[in-house]
């Protein structure tokens, strides 16, 4: 059995509650943000933590910290990495979401927020954001875990959901119905390969599974 793998999306940025595509754009969390960081830490009281990856955006190292010092764990070493940053929307970072729904219907809004190969002037593909987590999770991430180490990984809802394909071997056709909402822990042990043995959702709304 592998260690097991804790992922959790930043808690929401102040560019979040405005609700404008953030992307690579460096944000600071919201107050409410500040607080689900703490409540997520509140989840993983009972949880032994060996080691911990973030972005390398403020929000995502915002969350952690908040996390590791909620749970009581400011000892465990943690890095912070690129490869794991929120895809980069191009010309659409900055601009309200839901008026960009109203400009290009509802259709090609849901394809470009949830969307496979959705191209975006001047950014990235979900696909594209694939090719960079995924790689960065077999050489970096699965070493640990099939050594029994415990990892948490606080990320973003585009590369968690880039993460959530492999693992869990969505198609192509499927990844527009997966969502990372804030104030969840997807909580998984894997196989040799990195994809799942077993899987639980830990949740600021409710009871905390197992640890």
């Amino acid at each position: 059995m592998s260690g097991t793998l804790y992922i959790t999306r930043h808690g929401e940025s102040e560019w979040n509650a405005k609700g404008v595509w953030t992307g690579s754009t460096d944000v600071h969390l919201s107050e409410k943000g500040f607080k689900e960081a703490a409540l997520l830490g509140e989840l993983l009281k009972d949880a032994r933590i060996d080691y911990a990856y973030c972005s390398q955006q403020i929000r995502a190292l915002e969350t952690l910290e908040g996390i590791l010092d909620a749970s009581g764990k400011l000892t465990v070493n943690f890095e912070r990495t690129g490869a794991i940053n929120e895809r980069d929307y191009g010309v659409y970072t900055g601009k309200n979401k839901w008026q960009v729904k109203e400009e290009i219907g509802e259709e090609a809004f849901e394809n470009l927020r949830r969307g496979w190969e959705a191209p975006v002037r001047g950014g990235e593909t979900l696909k594209d954001v694939y090719e960079r987590v995924v790689p960065f999770y077999k050489q970096t991430v699965l070493p640990r875990l099939l050594k029994g180490e415990n990892v948490l990984l606080v990320a973003h809802g585009n590369s968690i959901r880039s993460l959530v394909k492999y693992i869990e071997s969505v198609s192509d056709e499927n990844i527009s119905d997966v969502e990372m909402i804030f104030g969840q822990i997807l909580i998984y042990t894997v196989n040799e390969d990195g994809t799942r043995a077993t899987k639980e959702i830990g949740s600021i709304d409710s009871a905390p599974p197992p640890a």
